[in-house]
Parts: structure tokens; C-alpha cells; sequence
């Protein structure tokens, strides 16, 4: 039962991920409770900063079907759950280190943890496919 709470814990943060480059993307822009009525035509229109934590968003939330696929696919083909936990938190801390290279505007480091972060889950399918 303890592995199943970390395998959730891992879909979590994963989910809430996104949130957090959102606040910074509003925060930086000046969002305002007045600019709710189209927060995502707001947003899109920012520039330095919070235009790259918009950015950032986008991409975690784009990044999270093949992360969650990954993580239920080899929790039910019975991968090793050391397997999937490492993948698991190391796919988090990558795509919190991406968050960071984009918030820094680090072009080539933000590529290559993003590669990183992208082989993580489908590692993971890999072994599920290895397993089937």
C-alpha cells in the first residue's frame, strides 16, 4: 500500500507542477483579478519572464499524458516499484530543473534536461513493452 501513496505522490506533483509556473507567469505580469475575464489571451501576451513561465506551463501540462500513461502502465504490468519510483522522481526533479532553465532563459541546458525528462517515461514503456 506505501508504493501505491508514492506512485500517487508522483502524479500529483506532476499535476500541480504547471500551477506553479502559471503563478510565477501572473505574478511577474502584473495579473490582475480584473484580467480573468481571459487570463490565457493575457498571458499570451507577456514578455521576458513571464512569458517563458507561461511557456514552461504549457509544456508541463503537454508533457503530463505520457508521464501519467507511463506511471499506471508500469504500476499494472508489475514493473519494480524501485523502477517506476526512480523513474518517477526523476522525471519531477527534471522537470523541475526545466522549469528553471526556462525561467533563466538557458536555451540549450533547458533542451537537453527536457530530453532527459521526456526518456524518463518512455523508459518506462519500454519496459512495459519489454514485459508484455
Amino acid at each position: 500500500m506505501q508504493t501505491i501513496s508514492g506512485i500517487i505522490y508522483l502524479i500529483l506533483i506532476a499535476c500541480l507542477l504547471p500551477y506553479v509556473f502559471t503563478v510565477i507567469a501572473k505574478k511577474t505580469a502584473g495579473f490582475k483579478g480584473r484580467d480573468n475575464q481571459n487570463p490565457r489571451d493575457f498571458l499570451a501576451k507577456t514578455t521576458g519572464l513571464a512569458a517563458r513561465a507561461n511557456a514552461a506551463q504549457q509544456n508541463s501540462f503537454e508533457s503530463l499524458p505520457l508521464f501519467i500513461a507511463a506511471i499506471l502502465m508500469a504500476e499494472y504490468m508489475v514493473v519494480p516499484q524501485a523502477v517506476i519510483m526512480t523513474f518517477g522522481i526523476a522525471y519531477i526533479v527534471l522537470r523541475i530543473v526545466y522549469g528553471i532553465c526556462y525561467l533563466a532563459n538557458w536555451a540549450t541546458l533547458r533542451t537537453i534536461v527536457w530530453t532527459l525528462s521526456l526518456l524518463c517515461p518512455i523508459c518506462l514503456l519500454l519496459l512495459v513493452i519489454k514485459l508484455t
